[in-house]
């Protein structure tokens, strides 16, 4: 490190390091764009506002420690800028096409930075960022260096390899340490183009495993590869490929030239079978591969015992065989057709006269095509016992000089594995020799091969110029054929997946996705009822959990990326329907590149005041991710009425279909123009449901028609059906399906549970609903006063209502919970439950009741309850005849139980409220001296409550 003789910081200023906050890691569509990116958060302490320029040579040096930046980095580049543009260029230059980010200050949060940065390999992405940061770290003066938790990154490279002592940072062993990882983790050459014609063709792809499984397409459509091995490879013709004893005799049965040969078991009986054959032959293990163990041209006893010896090490039985004199051919053939053909030659050097054997090996390994095993075009080539042994018996050794253009062979067999070289033979293959490889892998039965063809010329006949087929190759790579040393490259994964996806499938299934604040769950299951309505089997992610054809396959909060992808991966899954959330989008992007149909149902304040998340047009970005995914020939569904979502229409993608439940002169512009919407015109019992489309008008069902609106009264599902409908009809599905689906979509915990779910007991109504934001429990109000119009005159029930808000909520969300509660209940019950996200026990319930009390509510009338189960009971205790009681649950499974079974303490007696209440305070007391291990007591009932 060399110290910047620039002044860092003003006399009085500390000092303050860097400090990395966290990273998010995005595998789909986010906040930041499209492609797979990594965010690094990190706060930047003294450096804040800092450029390159302002210490002093810290640009030229940079230029110095990585040459291949292309000259001094500009003294005007900012530091979270420059950290971005290393950590891109770090993977760029092991060949990885990564090239977009960007780096912005992070609001609300001084000095702190969101530096954003593509990626293919994730790995290798997290390990070039922290690379980065350690490289500019030890370019700056002493006083500012140290980045504090680094580790949140990922892990440092002498975690990975432990490969030196030394405790600095050390570039040269990180550059080391970014290769191998790259080849390690990276993607070969055989999959990787399959891979890039996938993208190529808009067929998704995702990787399975940490080596080269790889999904094409989703769910019932989806195809696996690994390498060239497909889903529609024959176990049993890989198996038959893998004997090369078995391989001839399938071949010679077919009329394909092959040559004479016998399997042996020791080195006399090799010996033995070359007299029968006539020498010279070759010596190759029986179920050998990429040329491991294979001996050409072996012209003596001697060299036939060496030869057994060899191949015995590389399986389990050695075969001897004629030997072909020629060129040796690789022949790929793809669904019964030739598709490529390479002349392999095997590695080898050229003498000048000065250097050694060993010197010419080292200088061709500079060829930066050359690689470790099959990460690049080509393999480096190593001096081994197998070349010693080569070289040995034509009386040299890696030392020896050969003289100028002397052509030294070092291997007997062409692989490329083993450091061969390729020249495209395609256009010059002989309709014959064409004719002969398609039957050769026809006769073993493998759907992709390579056909290994030994001729002195392959643009004529093999029949005439004698040679034949010595291998046929399961998985062959296509490494010689995408980029020969010489010749046409050949896009040999088209081909491949022609086979796969014929007639230009892309793989998809039809994939919904919902996004908004409130309305998510219960549009995902209209949606998916409609859908099944179709004869599809659907599978749905929601926050109750993962459904495939309405079978719960996991249960959790399933409204993220992590489930989508479960989704999509499932083989018998026919159409996708996905609720996605904030979270997740925040946290890795959707699990999905693009959808079919997006729809934004609204955007109101909830989860504000986390994750960089302060203000409900924040909200919105985040939620708009949803409909900007949506591909240009898929439609995004929008909330007319909702100001908020109007306004990201223009980042939408697709179609737009607005829905409304009002109406507006921009839904009546859209229509007159030709637009789609669906759109509730008003009238009686909740008004009708009508579809747009060209002109077109279609009018569905009335509302009331639709159980789920409770006769019209839940407006809120209404809007949540023309959503529904709006996409199923987007999607090209007849009205009469969409009316069928939704006349016989209710509000039974069965079909949706937590939504509205109704349940009569003892007299009274009970509403289990997932209520959570003020937002939602505005609409659930106006709900409640449809379904009640006389509430509040003598002689009719009340409303009594188990209030809650999630802990990590604002203080002013909770506050405005208690007072939109007060305004609609008669009794309250402010509850907590043990998952309380950071807050001290009471102090939810706190603030509700500060909330409801400052909206001028009784506080005789407000009970607080610390556990879930507790606050149920207390509410339903609290209950008489003609009273509705509104429960909103987090665990929707135990609060519905215990809605089924709740019996009050005894009978109902002609009673006033006051009397309802103490028999809640007496139940609420005997469960508090429960919980502290007392036996309950008997109470006689008072005449008059207790404050609540």
């Amino acid at each position: 490190m060399t110290d910047s003789d620039t002044a860092m910081t003003p006399a009085d200023t500390t000092p303050e390091p860097m400090r990395v906050l966290g990273k998010s890691v995005y595998r789909g569509p986010h906040i930041f764009g499209r492609t797979p990116m990594i965010r690094i958060q990190l706060l930047l302490g003294s450096l804040d506002g800092k450029r390159v320029g302002d210490f002093g040579d810290l640009g030229e040096r940079l230029a110095e420690a990585l040459p291949d930046l292309g000259g001094p980095v500009s003294p005007d580049i900012e530091f979270p800028e420059l950290i971005r543009l290393l950590a891109l260029h770090l993977q760029a230059r092991l060949g990885t096409p990564v090239a977009q980010g960007l780096s912005r200050p992070v609001v609300g949060d001084p000095g702190a930075y969101d530096i954003v940065f593509e990626y293919r390999d994730e790995p290798v992405g997290l390990l070039a960022g922290r690379v980065a940061l350690e490289l500019v770290d030890s370019l700056l003066p002493d006083e500012v260096r140290g980045i504090a938790r680094l580790d949140r990154v990922g892990p440092s490279v002498d975690q990975l390899q432990r490969r030196s002592e030394q405790r600095g940072f050390d570039l040269e062993e990180a550059l080391e340490e970014l290769t191998y990882q790259h080849g390690r983790q990276g993607l070969g050459p055989t999959t990787g183009s399959l891979v890039a014609e996938a993208e190529r063709r808009g067929i998704p792809w995702t990787r399975l495993d940490a080596e080269s499984l790889v999904q094409l397409g989703w769910g019932s459509r989806q195809k696996w590869v690994r390498a060239s091995m497909t889903g529609n490879t024959s176990l049993l013709a890989s198996d038959a490929a893998s004997d090369k004893d078995l391989t001839k005799l399938l071949l010679d049965e077919s009329g394909v030239p092959v040559p004479r040969g016998e399997v042996v078991h020791g080195p006399e009986s090799a010996v033995d079978a070359a007299e029968r054959l006539g020498y010279p032959v070759v010596t190759k293990p029986l179920d050998g591969n990429h040329g491991r163990g294979v001996s050409l041209d072996l012209q003596t006893p001697d060299e036939v015992r060496l030869g057994f010896k060899e191949a015995e090490a590389h399986g389990r039985c050695v075969i001897v065989e004629q030997f072909y004199k020629g060129n040796d051919h690789r022949i790929l053939v793809v669904g019964g057709k030739v598709v490529a053909a390479a002349e392999r030659v095997p590695a080898h050097v050229v003498g000048d006269g000065e250097h050694t054997i060993a010197q010419l090996v080292e200088e061709v390994n500079k060829d930066p095509r050359r690689g470790e095993g099959h990460e690049k075009v080509m393999t480096r080539i190593t001096i081994d016992e197998h070349v010693r042994t080569l070289l040995h018996r034509r009386g040299m050794t890696p030392d020896s000089v050969p003289e100028a253009g002397e052509r030294v062979y070092l291997r007997d067999t062409a692989n490329l594995s083993t450091g061969g070289t390729s020249i495209d033979r395609t256009d010059t293959m002989h309709p014959d020799n064409r004719l002969i490889a398609e039957r050769a892998a026809m006769a073993i039965g493998l759907d992709v091969a390579g056909i290994d063809m030994i001729t002195p010329d392959i643009s004529k006949s093999i029949r005439e110029t004698g040679g034949g087929i010595v291998e046929v190759n399961a998985a062959p790579g296509f490494r010689m054929h995408l980029e020969p040393s010489e010749g046409t490259p050949r896009n040999v994964a088209g081909p491949v997946l022609d086979t796969l996806f014929p007639d230009g499938d892309a793989g998809r299934i039809p994939l919904f996705a919902i996004t908004g604040t409130n309305g998510k769950s219960t549009t995902s299951r209209m949606l998916t009822t409609i859908l099944r309505r179709t004869g599809l089997r659907v599978g749905t992610t929601s926050t109750t959990g993962v459904y495939v054809d309405e079978q719960l396959i996991a249960k959790w909060d399933a409204s993220g990326p992590k489930s989508a992808r479960m989704l999509l991966r499932d083989r018998t899954v026919e159409a996708a329907v996905l609720e996605t959330a904030r979270g997740g989008i925040l946290r890795e992007g959707l699990g999905y590149d693009a959808a079919d149909v997006g729809i934004f149902l609204n955007v109101d304040a909830d989860h504000l005041g986390s994750d960089g998340v302060n203000t409900i047009e924040d909200l919105a970005r985040v939620k708009a991710v949803v409909v900007e995914a949506v591909r240009d020939t898929g439609h995004s569904v929008l909330n007319a009425d909702d100001p908020r979502v109007v306004g990201i229409a223009d980042r939408a993608g697709g179609t737009i279909v607005w829905i409304s439940l009002k109406g507006s002169e921009a839904v009546r512009k859209h229509l007159d123009a030709g637009g789609m919407a669906a759109v509730r015109e008003p009238g009686p019992q909740g008004g009708t449901l009508v579809l747009h489309r060209a002109g077109e008008r279609i009018e569905l069902m009335q509302a009331a028609e639709i159980p789920a609106t409770l006769g019209g009264a839940a407006e809120f599902n209404i809007q949540n059906a023309l959503a529904a409908s709006a996409a199923a009809f987007a999607h090209g599905i007849d009205p009469a399906l969409i009316r069928a689906a939704l006349a016989g979509f209710g509000t039974s915990y069965e079909q949706s549970p937590g939504r509205m779910n109704v349940l009569d007991r003892h007299g009274f109504r009970i509403i289990v609903d997932y209520c959570h934001n003020p937002a939602a429990l505005r609409v659930l109000g106006r709900t409640l006063e449809a379904m009640l119009p006389n509430h509040g005159k003598a002689g009719t029930g009340r409303l009594i209502g188990m209030i809650n808000i999630p802990g990590d909520r604002r203080d002013e969300d909770m506050r405005e919970m208690g007072s939109i509660a007060a305004g609609i209940f008669d009794e309250i019950v402010f509850r907590e439950d043990s998952a309380r996200r950071g807050r001290q026990p009471g102090e939810i319930c706190a603030l509700l009741k500060e909330g409801a009390m400052d909206a001028g509510y009784p506080e005789e009338r407000i009970r607080c309850e610390l556990e879930e189960d507790d606050a149920a009971r207390t509410t339903l205790d609290l209950a008489r005849p003609g009273d509705l009681v509104v429960l909103t649950p987090t665990s929707i499974d135990d609060i519905w139980k215990i809605a089924q079974t709740y019996e009050p303490a005894q009978p109902y007696e002609e009673t006033g409220t006051d009397q309802a209440g103490t028999a809640a305070d007496e139940a609420t007391a005997t469960r508090a001296e429960a919980s502290m291990g007392e036996a309950p007591r008997p109470r006689a009932r008072p005449r008059r409550s207790a404050a609540g």
